[in-house]
C-alpha cells in the first residue's frame, strides 16, 4: 500500500508536505503510511486517493492493498 501511494504522489508531482496539507493530516503521518509504519483507515486511503485524483479503478486497488475491500463497482470505474 505505501508503495503505490508514494506512486501516486511521484506521479502528480506532489511532495509529502503538500500532499499532508491537503489532506489534513501530518507529514509525518504520511511518512509513516508511505514507510508501513502506520496501516490507514478505509477513510484515510479514499481522502488520499481523492486529493491525489487517483482514477476510481486505481481506489479499488489501493483500498485492496491496503487491506479493505473495493468501494467501486465496475460500472461506476
Amino acid at each position: 500500500w505505501g508503495a503505490l501511494l508514494r506512486q501516486w504522489r511521484e506521479r502528480r508531482r506532489r511532495s509529502q508536505l503538500d500532499l499532508a496539507l491537503d489532506a489534513e493530516v501530518s507529514a509525518r503521518h504520511l511518512s509513516f503510511l508511505e514507510t508501513g509504519r502506520s496501516r490507514p483507515s478505509r477513510d484515510m486511503v479514499l481522502r488520499l486517493a481523492e486529493v491525489l485524483e487517483v482514477p476510481l479503478r486505481e481506489r479499488n486497488a489501493l483500498l485492496l492493498a491496503a487491506g479493505f475491500a473495493p468501494a467501486f463497482t465496475e460500472r461506476h470505474v
